[in-house]
């Protein structure tokens, strides 16, 4: 099956005015109707299908369905409302197909049978297809850690010469115009599920003055001017799948975009050394794994062109703060909860960690340059 080609403009298909995809509960998951599996699954060439199952995975907004056919196993799905936008998914597609094309580990997207286009447009909605690649979570281990910081390496030095037809999309963690908005809308949303009292409030307020603390420090170290690359914007272990502790792929290319690459190396350092494995977010400890934040940190200076400078090591601990309070304020400002944690436990939780973070910068940079 040849690989599909870039997108030169965002097509697509476009069925009946008035048709629309199956399952818009926005409460609910999402699923697709039997109806729209066999009008979508018709613009692709698979042969015959042997089975179709839901594959509850990844967002509740996004429905996905696992295709096993004569051809192999393919992943379909269905971009969630607002994730949509037929010239931000061909910027992620053409980054994807040029990561493909330099051997990166990742889920091929499959092209439509006619155009061989990378997404299909139908029902409304927009349309993926990847090959199903089925690998292990993340497990922890030192070895699995060096493999992900080495394979961001990769991920960034792979793109520096790719050319894009589209604008990425802009923003990211840092001085977020979308976390100053969650800071607002988090009390309301923690009210409405009986979960804003006292120690919420001291929480978010502290986390306040955390995150525009660390967003100065960030923009002092001279982030704001350093030079741009694409970024994957979501580097986290969820993301990525397993063989034998070593990357068998990278998932989710929704959210990238050009920035500078500490943005990513940030996020990476934080989620991969981040202790999370307790059932109640009371019990998570405030500091994080060393062992593992210096093996991603080494893994990715092993790969990188270019070794991550002094200026950037001492930018690292902000940006981790930022990282940690954008990624657990935003859904919390939007449902109360992150993912089926109660958001002021959760909020309890992160304040603890960038604190720690805040009072151990020092340590933080000392452990990133060992």
């Amino acid at each position: 099956m040849p690989p599909p080609s870039p997108p030169t403009e965002p097509p697509g298909f476009s069925t009946h005015a008035g048709d629309t995809a199956g399952g818009l509960d926005p409460a609910a998951r999402q699923a697709f109707g039997a109806g729209e599996l066999a009008v979508v699954l018709s613009h692709y060439d698979l042969g015959v299908l042997d089975e179709v199952l839901d594959f509850r995975r990844g967002s509740r907004k996004s429905p996905k369905a696992l295709i096993r056919s004569e051809s192999g196993d393919f992943l379909l799905k269905r971009r969630a409302p607002g994730k949509d936008d037929a010239h931000k998914v061909a910027f992620c597609h053409g980054v994807q197909l040029h990561l493909a094309d330099k051997g990166f580990p990742l889920p091929r997207l499959v092209g439509t049978r006619r155009s061989n286009n990378s997404m299909l447009r139908a029902f409304d909605s927009v349309y993926e297809l990847f090959e199903f690649l089925d690998g292990a979570r993340y497990d922890g281990s030192l070895e699995a850690t060096h493999a992900a910081g080495r394979t961001l390496a990769q991920f960034h030095e792979l793109l520096a010469d790719h050319k894009w037809s589209y604008a990425p999309p802009a923003g990211s963690y840092h001085r977020a115009k979308s976390v100053r908005a969650a800071f607002e809308q988090a009390p309301q949303a923690l009210d409405r599920l009986g979960l804003w009292r006292p120690e919420s409030q001291q929480a978010l307020a502290s986390l306040d003055r955390l995150y525009d603390g660390a967003a100065t420090h960030a923009r002092q170290e001279g982030v704001d001017d350093w030079p741009k690359h694409i970024a994957h914007c979501d580097w986290h272990p969820g993301n990525l799948l397993f063989r034998k502790n070593k990357v068998l792929a990278v998932l989710d290319y929704d959210a990238a975009r050009v920035q500078p690459r500490l943005i990513d190396v940030a996020n990476g350092a934080l989620q991969f050394s981040m202790r999370a494995d307790a059932a109640d977010a009371a019990d998570w400890p405030s500091e994080p794994d060393l062992g593992r934040f210096r093996r991603f940190l080494r893994g990715y200076d092993e790969d990188a062109r270019t070794l991550l400078s002094r200026a950037e090591l001492r930018a690292l601990p902000s940006l981790m703060i930022e990282a940690a309070v954008a990624q657990g304020l935003i859904p919390i400002a939007v449902t109360g909860r992150v993912s089926r944690l109660p958001g002021d436990a959760f909020l309890l939780a992160t304040e603890r960690k960038c604190r720690w973070i805040y009072q151990h910068a020092q340590e933080l940079t000392e452990a990133a340059e060992s």
